[in-house]
């Protein structure tokens, strides 16, 4: 089982609170967490990545074990202890501006 964090408006727009459990197959990847997400929160199609070409949105990050993965491949396992659901896959709506 894998847990994963999201920022607060997406917790809204599904009308979850605190951290989401979701079923991923393995080899577990970013992209077939978002996948599970989608599948589970349809409301949240389009929010996290494109629709269209499946790439994460500019202002989204993933975070995990204290490390941003946003930029590797979504294709990529993450790690080990995301997988088995004893650490915390975290998605963040990054700010910008100064």
């Amino acid at each position: 089982m894998i847990r994963v964090t999201l920022p607060t408006h997406l917790r809204t727009l599904a009308q979850v609170t605190g951290v989401v459990e979701l079923q991923v197959e393995a080899p577990v990847t970013q992209r077939r967490i978002i996948d599970a997400i989608e599948a589970t929160y349809p409301m949240l199609r389009g929010t996290i990545r494109d629709v269209a070409t499946h790439e994460r949105r500019a202002f989204v990050r993933f975070f995990a074990m204290d490390e941003d993965l946003s930029h590797e491949s979504p294709d990529a396992e993450v790690p080990p202890e995301v997988a088995n659901g004893s650490q915390i896959f975290r998605i963040i709506g990054a700010m910008a501006g100064g």
